[in-house]
């Protein structure tokens, strides 16, 4: 158990932060999972989970070629279709 006052500050600092990443990162993955399931790729779901995408790259959560590479894989089934 941490024993300094920083330490145990920075215990709850953490602690709120993979909160917020969690939930940032539950709604990237269900944009991407509702994005993938419209048949037919309709255009606004898919332009919403490059959006979510996005802020999670600002906010930190995900890495941005990670990002990248999710955005690529969208924008090919919007052509497709």
């Amino acid at each position: 158990m941490a024993n300094t006052k920083s330490a145990i500050k920075r215990i709850r600092q953490n602690e709120r932060r993979r909160l917020r990443n969690r939930a940032v990162r539950t709604k990237v993955r269900t944009a991407l999972k509702v994005a993938r399931a419209v048949e037919g790729a309709e255009r606004p779901v898919i332009e919403e989970a490059i959006r979510f995408l996005d802020k999670a790259v600002s906010k930190g959560v995900i890495h941005r070629n990670t990002a990248a590479r999710k955005k690529s894989k969208l924008a090919r089934r919007l052509v497709a279709h």
